[in-house]
């Protein structure tokens, strides 16, 4: 969300059985708790002020600041992976195909770019009105490279400095994950393209853990070095903790699916740690340096006591409810809109002013986010996503005439 997309978009196939559509609503779920949470976490950080004494959070409540404070970027790192690498998964796995690379590519675009581009110029324009303006940023912002620069990470669309690690996943998954597959075929034994794999997912879980520990321990690069700390070598982790769940999930199948006895203390386990961490997330501390690793590690715990199990339980029926799906459909919307719709109302005088008002500053972004989140959904996200058609499903440009060709 931070998002999400921003930005975990794909969600498993619904047709047929009922066995393939109650994830879904989980995950929509999900996605609709994550981005109310950005949105909370994005208002919180308007109305934290900051002294020489220290950090001063709109709410005195240490539980409360907690929740609120939560960064929840990282679920949508784990869950786009996820759901992403399943197909890969399960063709090194166990064999059959995969889509290709233009395929997915194809796809991916078209699920992110319209929305995305759009929403850049237009807030761009706005902050710029005159030309050149500051051509840079926008030009970063379009080619998703603005998570490498230091001064314009958070420029325009700050919270989709995520959409540069989105994307770059894309392009990584593309390469590895075919790779995988054919590295699995030459391998007889089931357990061994389960190893290999996994081994995988957990090399590239590492790589940003030591890249974390250099960084601050032996280069003693400050955390406001955004670059540092924001950009692949330090987020990947994420992905990697997602394309981990999939393989797994692909290795243990439908028999090893957990008891409600199993699953409900695996989920409040998972939730009773993210809450932790952020209770005890002070700057500078070891919580605070690596949070993002170890948070990925309680999303993937949470997902897969949700996603794999044997009967739902009242965390899967939360995750289902009616009000909170339709928020998890227009969640990419409001990863991209919520923070413009807020510096907008800000800089009308529309939000109370000071700590005290920072209850009805929620309430009032959260209204109109979702509002222009729903008008974004139906008026471009569902139109844009239409053009998927064009191609079908091996990336070739598909024949709405077939009959034409044989006059």
């Amino acid at each position: 969300m931070t998002t999400t997309t921003a930005t975990a978009t794909d969600s498993p196939p619904t047709p047929g059985s009922p066995t393939r559509r109650r994830p879904t609503g989980d995950i929509d779920g999900f996605r609709g708790l994550a981005a109310l949470s950005t949105v909370a976490f994005h208002v919180w950080q308007q109305y934290t002020f900051y002294d020489a004494r220290g950090t001063h959070p709109p709410v005195t409540n240490p539980a409360l600041d907690a929740v609120l404070s939560l960064e929840v970027i990282d679920i949508f790192f784990v869950l786009s992976a996820f759901l992403l690498t399943q197909s890969y998964a399960r063709a090194a796995l166990d064999g059959g195909s995969t889509r290709p690379a233009r395929a997915f590519l194809f796809r991916r675009a078209i699920r992110i770019l319209p929305l995305y581009v759009l929403a850049v110029v237009v807030v761009w324009a706005t902050r710029n009105p005159t030309l050149p303006g500051e051509w840079r940023d926008l030009l970063e912002h379009l080619t998703f490279t603005h998570v490498f620069d230091q001064d314009r990470i958070f420029y325009t669309l700050g919270p989709t400095w995520s959409l540069s690690l989105e994307v770059l996943f894309y392009l990584v998954l593309v390469g590895l994950g075919p790779l995988a597959v054919r590295a699995c075929r030459r391998l007889r034994r089931r357990g061994s393209r389960v190893a290999l794999c996994a081994t995988g997912c957990l090399l590239l879980f590492a790589a940003p853990l030591a890249w974390i520990t250099v960084a601050h321990y032996a280069l003693d690069i400050p955390h406001t070095d955004w670059v540092a700390y924001f950009g692949p070598q330090a987020r990947f982790g994420g992905f990697a903790a997602g394309m981990g769940l999939a393989v797994a999930l692909a290795a243990l199948g439908d028999r090893a699916r957990l008891p409600r006895r199993a699953a409900l203390p695996l989920t409040a386990l998972a939730l009773a740690g993210l809450f932790c961490l952020s209770l005890q997330s002070d700057a500078e501390g070891f919580t605070f340096t690596y949070y993002h690793p170890i948070a990925s590690a309680l999303w993937v715990l949470l997902l897969f006591s949700t996603l794999h199990i044997r009967r739902r339980t009242v965390w899967n029926r939360f995750l289902s409810a009616r009000w909170l799906t339709p928020i998890g459909l227009v969640s990419y919307s409001l990863f991209i809109w919520h923070e413009p719709v807020m510096l907008l109302l800000h800089n009308a005088g529309l939000l109370p002013q000071g700590t005290s008002g920072f209850p009805w500053a929620l309430l009032i972004v959260l209204v109109a986010a979702l509002v222009t989140a729903a008008a974004s959904y139906w008026l471009i996200e569902y139109p844009a996503g239409l053009l998927v058609r064009l191609k079908d499903t091996n990336g070739h440009p598909r024949n709405f005439y077939p009959d034409a060709a044989l006059r």
